[in-house]
């Protein structure tokens, strides 16, 4: 495969794996289950630019203007990070033959960094300790990840399967505009 091809496909899988997650999450949220908030996400991303990083509760910080597509873009920009992470420590030859445990291990181990990086800063805390349910947190945490790896896995196996020599890259940038329209209503 070509290295051009191997940047793409690696965006494509990290797109998918993090479409593959906000499925699980849109999920959730039906079903009543407390998620993510994006435009959290987005505030203290935003936050960067005035040089804060920390804070006490995120939520009682000022807004950032369009910090809910921040948020989003910080998602997906950190979906596809880790995608390329994965396709480094593995080798670009993984890309053609994926297999899911590999996939599966990374995507648990990516929650060290909600767990110890974005909640502390966030104001709940090492493994969300400062929340009233730190357990249901991070089990929850955890299960989100378990599922990002499961969509770095299906993406992969997906591109391999579909688009081996990459001639599809219109067919997958339609899929996931279609992704995108579908998980609107998160926003």
């Amino acid at each position: 495969m070509h290295s051009l091809s191997n940047v793409g496909h690696m965006a494509v899988v990290g797109i998918g794996a993090t479409a593959v997650m906000d499925v699980w999450l849109l999920v959730l949220s039906r079903l009543g289950v407390p998620t993510t908030s994006f435009a959290m996400v987005g505030r203290w991303v935003g936050h960067f630019a005035r040089g804060r990083f920390a804070h006490a509760a995120i939520s009682k910080a000022a807004p950032i203007p369009f910090e809910l597509g921040l948020g989003w873009l910080t998602h997906y920009v950190i979906g596809i990070a880790y995608a390329v992470l994965l396709v480094v420590a593995q080798g670009t030859a993984w890309l053609d033959q994926p297999t899911v445990l590999p996939a599966l291990v990374f995507g648990v181990a990516t929650v060290a960094a909600p767990w110890f990086v974005m909640q502390p800063a966030m104001g709940a805390g090492f493994l969300a300790l400062k929340t009233p349910t730190p357990l249901k947190n991070c089990l929850r945490n955890l299960a989100n990840h378990a599922v990002f790896g499961t969509g770095i896995y299906l993406a992969a196996e997906t591109l391999a399967r579909a688009c081996p020599d990459w001639s599809c890259i219109g067919g997958a940038a339609a899929l996931n505009h279609t992704l995108f329209a579908l998980l609107e209503p998160l926003a």
